[in-house]
């Protein structure tokens, strides 16, 4: 099977380069960059060397693309590729949300395939496999709501939240991408931590659009802070949940969610706090709930690598469920320590 790689230069298309090098079951046959056009995959990212793959202007011959374009710009390039019967998983915002008017409020543009949001599959495997197995277009989860999504979703389904719930998302500066930009140089966000979108982050309404399904349907407010640390990858997503009536205790907690995710091959539950360095470069996704006996609030901390099970690990997760092949092939690489 051809795979190709739309705008393979960001930090998401040259991570998603490194793992289908060594997927045993497709060929990475083009990858695309308008501004590397012309030369080679290894020119670029050296450590790479590899992969001896030209970067192309335009898509080659593929049977199925992964598109790492910016939103908005992602939609353009995709349309024309469905409309050629080529499967596609999509890395950025423009398929996430099935309501296209949150596209004008959250993203400052009106979705120019509205139809098609119906049929896109929110690509988060742990709750969507079937609809992902038998997709054309999967969109690929943002990596906050990866995170936080994970860190709930146990809880939510079996009814033990009540209307409170708090999101504290920690991410390294890779997640702000590979442009320029003031906020991500070295010498402005090292020794640094600083909230930002308190107004409304981008992946709250895909946050909120999960939980309201595990939700039997029924909206739950949610209130997310993001926050920016001087650390390459990882996200660490500490989340606050009052609990219903007839709280249980850790005990049955951790249960609830071992047995939620015991047949999940990326997502495990710890026995202690996770860090963010126990997932750096792997596919998994840690999970640690517990109770404040206190205030018998839920609290649940999840760890991911905001580049691999945040971004390219977890779409090569779903390109391997549309072609039908082992869930966990080419992903099954241990974290990197230190």
């Amino acid at each position: 099977m051809k795979v190709g790689i739309i705008n393979v230069t960001g930090y998401a298309g040259v991570e998603l380069a490194r793992i289908l090098y060594q997927h045993p079951e497709v060929e990475l046959a083009s990858v695309t960059g308008r501004s590397a056009a012309g030369q080679s995959l290894s020119e670029v990212f050296p450590h790479l060397a590899g992969i001896d793959l030209a970067i192309e202007a335009k898509l080659g011959e593929v049977e199925l693309a992964f598109a790492a374009m910016p939103h908005k710009e992602s939609a353009k390039e995709i349309i024309p590729l469905l409309d050629k019967g080529i499967k596609v998983v999509d890395i950025s915002a423009d398929f996430r949300l099935k309501d296209a008017s949150e596209y004008q409020r959250w993203y400052g543009f009106s979705h120019p395939a509205p139809r098609l949001l119906k049929d896109a599959a929110y690509g988060l495997p742990e709750l969507h496999r079937a609809e992902i197995s038998s997709a054309q277009l999967v969109a690929n989860p943002g990596c906050y709501p990866t995170g936080a999504i994970l860190a709930l979703a146990p809880a939510v389904k079996a009814g033990l939240t009540s209307a409170d719930i708090v999101i504290d998302s920690k991410s390294g500066v890779s997640g702000a991408g590979r442009s320029l930009s003031l906020p991500t140089h070295y010498s402005e966000a090292n020794e640094d931590v600083s909230a930002y979108a308190l107004e409304g982050h981008r992946h709250l309404p895909e946050i909120a659009q999960e939980l309201k399904a595990l939700n039997q349907g029924k909206p739950l407010p949610v209130t997310f802070v993001p926050h920016l640390i001087p650390m390459t990858r990882g996200i660490l997503t500490t989340a606050y949940v009052t609990l219903a009536s007839g709280k249980k205790g850790v005990k049955e907690i951790r249960k609830l969610y071992r047995d939620f995710y015991k047949d999940e091959p990326f997502v495990r539950v710890a026995d202690s706090p996770p860090h963010t360095k126990q997932t750096s470069g792997s596919n998994l996704c840690l999970v640690y709930p517990t109770v404040d006996q206190r205030t018998g609030r839920l609290v649940v901390i999840s760890a991911i690598d905001n580049l691999v099970k945040g971004a390219a690990g977890q779409a090569v997760q779903n390109m391997n469920l549309m072609l039908g092949l082992p869930e966990t092939t080419g992903l099954e690489a241990l974290a990197i320590y230190p």
